[in-house]
């Protein structure tokens, strides 16, 4: 049913649920288990002026490090249970990214991994996967994780 899945991450805790149900649905289809992290370019380009240029190039570089690092753990976990995988890093705004990626990659089905957050907290910020769903012409399974609210 689908040859491609995507596995857009954050690196966040709570991210597990939402891989391991990737990995679970490479699996069942025998599918490529594309891995992406956008650098969100909004976290660390938003910023004017000279001065903050090398401060924000760091955390780009940061950014991108941990990016690659939890890509890296996701690739060998699928790979231990047999899946084939594609690992992209790419900078930009999230959601777009996330999107674009699914039409270039012919991506069949994105599991999106959220937090269960309040309903004040969501109205006030939306989430990432939530504009997926909203923008998406092709299947997006949400997987949700509770979250301790501050």
């Amino acid at each position: 049913m689908y040859d491609r899945i995507l596995l857009p991450t954050d690196a966040s805790v709570g991210a597990e649920r939402a891989v391991e149900h990737a990995i679970d649905a490479a699996r069942r289809y025998d599918a490529t288990l594309h891995v992406l992290y956008v650098v969100d370019t909004d976290a660390y380009g938003s910023y004017p002026g000279d001065e903050y240029v090398h401060e924000f190039e760091g955390l780009e570089s940061a950014l991108e490090r941990a990016g690659r690092d939890a890509i890296e753990v996701i690739v060998e976990t699928a790979e231990r249970h047999g899946v084939d995988t594609e690992a992209t890093v790419r900078h930009g705004v999230p959601h777009e990214e996330i999107l674009r990626y699914v039409d270039e990659a012919d991506v069949g089905l994105t599991v999106v991994g959220s937090k269960e957050r309040s309903g004040e907290y969501r109205r006030l910020l939306g989430s990432v996967a939530e504009r997926v769903v909203a923008m998406a012409d092709r299947p997006v399974t949400i997987v949700k994780t509770p979250v301790e609210e501050e």
